[in-house]
């Protein structure tokens, strides 16, 4: 059996092969990295014989070469003849932390005819997926959804929160919001939405708020000035698409950003018209360089850009 596992959801992928490993030994398993081994090392392995058993698994991570990444000459033939012609005693695993495949590649339409492929994107329920991480506890979903807009949509980090709240409560398998309030921590990138939010709808107080939240945890007014930047840049290119009849697939793929980046971002650029968007650029470009040379205090920048708007 030939595997080949890839997108963008490193927590699904992990999971998928926890499930495939779960078959195997812990004997019966060999990991790889393709940037440190040739396929020819590859397949000379798959073809040999396990001296535990009959079966085995052999996993090769950064498999690159289902892309259209090329870091070195590999002799692709090779893995195409195993390919075609598999040990019927070893499973392959190649594993690809990358968005998309490289269609024109004749290895990717091999694997895909031979193999099982299987993608890890944006495309999954995550309400689903964080009521799973939660196993036998108990917990409501209006808080399944409020614990996502506090941590964000990245399955790792919401992971690992839900482990540090199950870890707490390991004595009363209930979970209510309180727990998720005291025991997570907001995500940055969420707080700069809702930041962009309030500066967007005019609501100073409330920015100011989110602002002072991400300087508490230790965020640098630079590093803010920076991120803002980087989402009124997003939005002004996202307009820019939008002008020309590119939809959300278009851009993912164009920008390299994922879906849920892109719809936020456009939802936002709705509410400014382009010259408004590219005015804020200018003012957060001015602010870094007046903070850099020292002719404003960083603490109060970000305080004068927003009571600006």
């Amino acid at each position: 059996m030939i595997y080949l596992l890839y997108g963008i959801e490193e927590y699904l992928i992990k999971k998928e092969l926890d499930k495939i490993k779960s078959h195997f030994d812990i004997n019966d398993i060999s990991f790889y990295d393709m940037d440190n081994i040739k396929l020819n090392d590859i397949v000379d392995d798959a073809n040999s014989m396990s001296l535990f058993s009959t079966s085995r698994l052999i996993i090769i991570d950064n498999s690159y070469i289902f892309t259209t990444l090329s870091k070195k000459r590999d002799d692709i033939k090779y893995l195409e003849n195993y390919i075609n012609n598999p040990n019927k005693n070893t499973t392959l695993v190649f594993i690809i932390n990358s968005e998309t495949l490289d269609n024109r590649k004749k290895i990717v339409s091999l694997i895909k005819e031979k193999g099982n492929v299987i993608e890890f994107n944006s495309n999954f329920d995550i309400n689903s997926i964080v009521k799973e991480m939660f196993g036998n506890y108990q917990i409501d979903s209006n808080d399944i959804r409020f614990l996502i807009s506090r941590v964000g949509n990245n399955l790792n980090l919401l992971n690992q929160e839900i482990n540090k709240i199950k870890t707490y409560k390991c004595d009363d398998l209930k979970i209510n919001r309180n727990d998720i309030i005291n025991l997570t921590h907001k995500t940055v990138d969420i707080d700069i939405f809702h930041l962009i939010e309030n500066i967007i709808l005019n609501n100073k107080d409330k920015a100011l708020e989110s602002y002072y939240e991400m300087i508490k945890v230790g965020e640098e007014p630079i590093k803010i000035i920076v991120m803002l930047s980087n989402q009124f840049r997003l939005m002004y290119q996202v307009k820019k698409l939008s002008l020309k009849r590119n939809n959300i697939s278009d851009m993912m793929k164009i920008l390299g950003q994922k879906k849920y980046t892109i719809e936020k971002a456009l939802e936002k650029s709705r509410k400014y018209n382009e010259d408004i968007i590219l005015k804020k650029l200018y003012q957060l470009a001015d602010l870094d360089i007046k903070i850099k040379s020292g002719m404003i205090n960083k603490n109060i920048a970000l305080e004068l850009f927003i009571l600006d708007n």
